[in-house]
């Protein structure tokens, strides 16, 4: 089996989750796009705007400080800019800047530094200060250096958040409706997978019917369509061998009044002998050709089934066969169709083995039966060969030395009716060992 690439061991594995992949993706596709368009316009636009105007109240203040030299006048040109324009002016006389390189926090700052070179044309530094929620502008004058502390949301537009919120509650509102949508969408494809699976184990699903959309529902009427000619054809299959079998069995029954009505001799119990294995031959294609036949399943106690088969098959051949069960196995069976398979192989096992055991027990989701004998086994080349009609690994066709060939044809054809199968495999103690597997 091929190993899966990187990629798709991270991709969604169901139908729903790949559908809201498809409709997911490309929205996070535009909302990323539609992010960087912003960012990379909106946002710059409008920080450098806001930066410019607090640049150029900064400046207008530099100003008209160079034309008022009275400390009063300066006093209240501070007290209107911290009444209407929400900045904090302090000068400090006599105080020089430090000759150090300014490096910007982010590019809030970067902006600002930008604008304040721009429109004020000082030396300057920037710094953020109490918790990142102001900012400290300090430009070098002639005299001392003028200080301007500011709120960092002046520099801030609220159309960001709003855009953001926005942006990402109309992805979550169409990701919820995709989403509801998707489900209904993918429920009538499992409904068909639900009846498809029923109909595969041989159990019906009445009230199944075509919904969803106009592919699911052809799907869904080709389905119940295939569903009627199989069934169709298997019905037909056993009305024509139950017409065969009643012609066939009334010309056999002729014939053996006729020869009990003669003398006995050697060519009369050699000719007997003839019906008993052209009878034993016509019983052996009519199981085969019935199958499962008509028989509907449901729930039967495995464990108390095979107590029933393995005490006939003990009564019938006088050797040792162990069981056990793990418990009380309920599983929905066509029981006269998985008696017949299980007296079949036990059959098999008690003719060319001395010692047969039989073992049943819950496996994950599915009941397993193991059937071992110590014969001679089948060579692991030639086990899928005795599952063909009429095949035998013995070469001649006396019933005498086997069957007719069907034993295995139809265990096999009434496991698969029951959605399970049947597998060939060496016994650990030596000769061949049957593995059932019946789903739950």
């Amino acid at each position: 089996m091929t190993k899966p690439s990187i990629i798709k061991q991270f991709l969604p594995r169901t139908l729903l989750g790949r559908s809201l992949l498809i409709i997911v993706a490309p929205l996070i596709l535009l909302q990323v796009i539609l992010g960087l368009i912003f960012y990379e316009n909106h946002w710059d636009k409008v920080a450098a705007r806001l930066a410019r105007n607090l640049a150029g109240e900064i400046a207008a203040t530099v100003e008209l400080l160079r034309t008022s030299r009275v400390e009063r006048d300066r006093d209240a040109l501070f007290d209107i800019a911290a009444a209407n324009l929400e900045i904090v002016f302090v000068f400090r006389p006599n105080e020089i800047l430090p000759n150090t390189a300014f490096v910007p926090a982010d590019s809030v700052e970067r902006i600002l530094a930008q604008a304040i070179a721009e429109y004020v044309g000082k030396p300057s530094r920037i710094r953020t200060v109490v918790d990142d929620r102001l900012i400290l502008v300090e430009v070098q004058l002639p005299d001392g250096v003028l200080g301007a502390q500011v709120p960092r949301k002046r520099l801030f537009s609220s159309t960001t958040y709003v855009f953001v919120l926005w942006m990402i509650g109309a992805a979550m509102i169409l990701f919820g409706v995709a989403t509801i949508f998707m489900r209904n969408q993918v429920k009538a494809v499992r409904r068909l997978a639900v009846a498809a699976d029923s109909f595969g184990k041989g159990r019906d699903a009445p009230h199944f019917k075509p919904e969803g959309a106009k592919e699911v529902r052809q799907a869904a009427t080709a389905f119940l369509a295939m569903r009627d000619r199989i069934q169709r054809q298997i019905s037909q299959r056993t009305e024509m061998l139950a017409g065969v079998s009643h012609d066939l069995r009334t010309p056999l029954t002729r014939l053996r009044l006729q020869l009990a009505m003669m003398r006995d001799g050697t060519r009369v119990d050699d000719m007997k002998k003839d019906l008993e294995d052209m009878e034993h031959m016509l019983d052996g294609y009519l199981a085969f050709a019935r199958g499962a036949g008509g028989e509907m399943p449901r729930p039967i106690n495995l464990t108390e089934l095979l107590t029933e088969v393995v005490g006939l098959a003990r009564r019938k051949s006088g050797h040792a066969i162990d069981l056990h069960s793990e418990g009380d196995l309920v599983v929905p069976l066509m029981p006269a169709a998985f008696k017949r398979c299980a007296t079949n192989l036990i059959d098999n096992a008690v003719r060319y083995g001395s010692h047969v055991s039989v073992r049943a027990g819950r496996r994950g989701d599915a009941i397993e039966v193991t059937i071992d004998d110590d014969g001679p086994g089948i060579p692991t080349s030639r086990r899928e060969e005795v599952f063909k009609p009429f095949f035998r690994l013995e070469g001649s066709r006396n019933p005498s030395t086997g069957g007719v060939g069907l034993g295995l044809t139809i265990a096999r054809d009434v496991l698969r009716s029951h959605g399970g199968d049947i597998e060939l495999d060496d016994a650990p103690g030596g000769g061949l060992r049957a593995r059932l597997v019946l789903p739950l």
